[in-house]
């Protein structure tokens, strides 16, 4: 009997041996879960009604070695790794609270476009003298190669993309491309989802005060019981996710980190929705509203800041030309609403507003200096 358990022991301490040193290492599948340790004051597990307060940051003078540099914030947007690894990769959470640099928090801006932006200038005096401030990506048409001037914000912040069709799954994953993407960047704290079509409703200081220092993301979770709401649900959808989780909200969100990395790293409900979400169900409008209602609809104040127009009805919303653009008109939309904001009454409720055609840039330009106090 000895001789057996000592021949046993033998026998496992080769096979653990072999294991331990072996290179084919394996990596389990992704979980829709965050572990415990994840170094956030927003939690999946908070109800909608909790309060928050912005973690302080912690100051550091550690210098980074240059491996590490890239990690925490990646020298070229271009790169070879397919969705699959980009989603892994974007999906790592720190399991130390504290960042070993100085970590100023910044807004990443997702612009999803099918080439050039006609609103560029407008966008270019936004964000001049910010730098440090915030993040830049762009998802296009993969056939477009055209870049702006070096002297323009969007200069070479153009992401590997793929082509996308309205409403379809592929909007989706230019979507989750552009977080994963912007989450690669460990300074990025705010996600916001940006049209070509967009544009600022008040200065950069005014919107980056606004997203950083909200204890929710913005993103609506709206049980709408129409037929273009309840009526797009798929009953094969079932059991994994029931008509009593079917949401729906606007596809211009703005994501805390937390919530962001909770989307990329979804592999449970999005292959449902590929499969079985097809027109007239629109991923674009249902898939993040009822993810986050199934994981965590405590993180989401249940609203966008991105303002449209759907007073038209149909499908898309009022597109705005030259003779529409006025000083009135556009406080209307940033004054004329009232909405919650951390727990109390605030007449900022949009932050953008969409759709605007290439021929409002010379009004806007020419109506930003006073509006917005952008530099002439």
């Amino acid at each position: 009997m000895a001789f057996f358990v000592i021949l046993l022991g033998v026998f496992i301490n080769g096979r653990l041996g072999k294991f331990i040193l072996t290179e084919d290492l394996y990596f389990p599948p992704l979980k829709t879960s965050f572990p415990q340790s994840t170094p956030s004051h927003f939690s999946c597990n908070s109800s909608s009604s909790s309060s928050h307060s912005l973690t302080p940051l912690p100051n550091y003078s550690t210098s980074i070695n240059g491996g590490v540099r890239d990690w925490i914030a990646p020298a070229d947007l271009w790169h070879s790794m397919t969705d699959e690894e980009l989603m892994w990769r974007a999906s790592m959470v720190p399991g130390i609270a504290e960042f070993p640099y100085n970590r100023t928090p910044k807004v990443a801006f997702m612009f999803l476009t099918r080439g050039s932006l006609p609103l560029a200038p407008l966008w270019d005096k936004f964000f001049r003298g910010h730098d440090g401030l915030f993040s830049i990506y762009l998802h296009t048409t993969p056939e477009f190669t055209g870049e702006p001037p070096e002297s323009s914000v969007f200069y070479k912040r153009r992401i590997p993309s793929k082509p996308v069709q309205w409403g379809r799954a592929t909007m989706i994953d230019a979507e989750r491309r552009l977080l994963a993407n912007a989450l690669l960047d460990f300074s990025n704290q705010r996600f916001v989802l940006i049209s070509e079509t967009c544009i600022p409703l008040f200065n950069f200081t005014t919107t980056y005060t606004y997203l950083i220092n909200s204890n929710h993301s913005f993103l609506g979770l709206f049980d709408d019981p129409r037929p273009m709401g309840r009526g797009r649900y798929n009953k094969r959808m079932w059991p994994t996710i029931s008509l009593s989780d079917w949401r729906k909200g606007s596809q211009w969100f703005e994501a805390h980190r937390e919530l962001a990395v909770q989307i990329v790293s979804d592999v449970k409900y999005y292959p449902i929705f590929k499969a079985h979400c097809k027109p007239p169900c629109y991923m674009d409008e249902h898939y993040l509203p009822t993810l986050v209602q199934k994981t965590c609809p405590g993180l989401t104040s249940n609203r966008t800041v991105t303002w449209a127009d759907w007073a038209g009805g149909g499908s898309h919303p009022t597109r705005f030309v030259r003779k529409d653009v006025n000083k009135e008109f556009l406080n209307r939309i940033r004054y004329g609403f009232n909405c919650s904001y951390n727990g109390g009454l605030s007449s900022i409720c949009f932050l953008f507003a969409r759709k605007f055609h290439p021929s409002t840039l010379q009004p806007l330009l020419e109506i930003a200096p006073a509006l917005f106090g952008f530099d002439p």
